[in-house]
């Protein structure tokens, strides 16, 4: 049987951080502030593969009241997610996701980001796609207040 799980995840734009997207560093004079080093991409597709089989979200497996995850890496908790699931009977399929940003251009680097992402899914290349849109200057996102994703996994498990 597959199931299918939604991620999303939303972080405001700070001064004094790197910003970190599918594991890149991107240039940029502001990063996302968060617990970790808040990458929305990896985080949303983690909460679509915790999605896919009801196990909760992000902030119940690593809240950020833990000292642990102060800074950690996102790829480091898309890890610990894709051994939960599999685990549980579960075999990733495929990830899409998408990146919500007005600035700064991720083109560039849209590929090396499903590159870091499939190397730590286990997947294929070619069952990564990572994506990005531009809010066209519309609300929080289009005032650079915020940089957000959005993102679908199918996971295979036994009936």
């Amino acid at each position: 049987m597959t199931r299918v799980g939604l991620g999303f995840d939303l972080h405001p734009l700070v001064d004094g951080r790197p910003l970190v997207l599918g594991g890149v560093t991107v240039p940029s004079a502001r990063g996302l502030g968060g617990h970790s080093d808040a990458d929305v991409l990896a985080h949303a597709i983690a909460e679509a593969l915790l999605g896919a089989l009801a196990l909760g979200d992000l902030g119940r497996h690593f809240p950020d009241s833990d000292s642990r995850y102060r800074g950690i890496s996102s790829l480091a908790l898309l890890q610990h997610v894709v051994a939960f699931v599999t685990s549980r009977g579960g075999r990733l399929v495929n990830v899409d996701a998408t990146v919500l940003a007005e600035a700064p251009r991720l083109a560039p680097h849209l590929d090396e980001m499903a590159k870091r992402l499939a190397e730590t899914l286990g997947l294929d290349a070619d069952r990564v796609s990572v994506k990005a849109k531009s809010p066209e200057g519309l609300g929080l996102l289009g005032r650079r207040e915020g940089i957000a994703a959005m993102a679908v996994a199918s996971v295979e498990v036994a009936a």
